[in-house]
Formats: structure tokens, C-alpha cells, sequence
């Protein structure tokens, strides 16, 4: 059996790609998430040196995307998980995008716990 998707996604993608008033709406949101997301992580490094840790952070802010890997173990992420509610990939991948200006101190405490 073979189905293909609906074409609605396709056509609202071009009339908003297409014209030109609409094209730079998407744009400028695009940008705004994506330096949300980016200031989101210059809070995290500054977190967590602010919490105390000596770890070099870099990485946090050198990655670019709505993910991030941390570097942290699986050990850390179970720790993080049960002790502090905090929920990445067993690998240390984190959704930036979940990340807020309201939880983001919450997360650095919670790493550097």
C-alpha cells in the first residue's frame, strides 16, 4: 500500500515563499527563533560558570541548531533525569528549543548539581 501526503503543507509553503510581504515575515520569525535559541545557550555557559563549574563549556555556544550535545554521560543524564527532572537523550543531546530564559537557570543548577 502507497499513500502520498496532502499537498496543503506544499502550497502554503509556496504562497508564504512566493510572496514576497510574507517571505519577509517568515524570515525575520526565523531569526528570532533562532537567536533565541542562541542566547538561550550564552545563558547556559554563563549558568554554569556562575554555578561554580570549572568545565570548560565552550562547546555550548560554538554548536549551532535546536540541538546540543553536552558531553555529559549517561550516568549524568540519569542523574539529571531522576534527581532533577531534567529529560536529554541518553547521549547527552539536549533540545535547545526547549530551553527558555524562564528554565534556563533551573538547567545550569541542575547540570552543575
Amino acid at each position: 500500500m502507497y499513500s502520498n501526503p496532502p499537498i496543503h503543507g506544499a502550497n502554503i509553503a509556496a504562497e508564504i515563499l512566493t510572496n514576497p510581504e510574507l517571505r519577509s515575515l517568515w524570515e525575520s520569525e526565523v531569526k528570532g527563533m533562532a537567536d533565541r535559541i542562541i542566547s538561550v545557550r550564552h545563558k547556559l555557559k554563563d549558568g554554569l560558570a556562575k554555578n561554580g563549574s570549572t568545565k570548560n563549556w565552550d562547546h555550548i555556544v560554538d554548536q549551532i541548531g535546536m540541538f546540543c550535545f553536552t558531553g555529559m554521560t549517561k550516568e549524568n543524564v540519569e542523574k539529571l533525569r531522576y534527581d532533577h527532572s531534567v529529560y536529554l537523550t541518553g547521549d547527552g543531546r539536549i533540545s535547545m528549543a526547549g530551553v527558555t530564559s524562564g528554565n534556563v537557570e533551573y538547567l545550569a543548577a541542575s547540570i552543575h548539581a
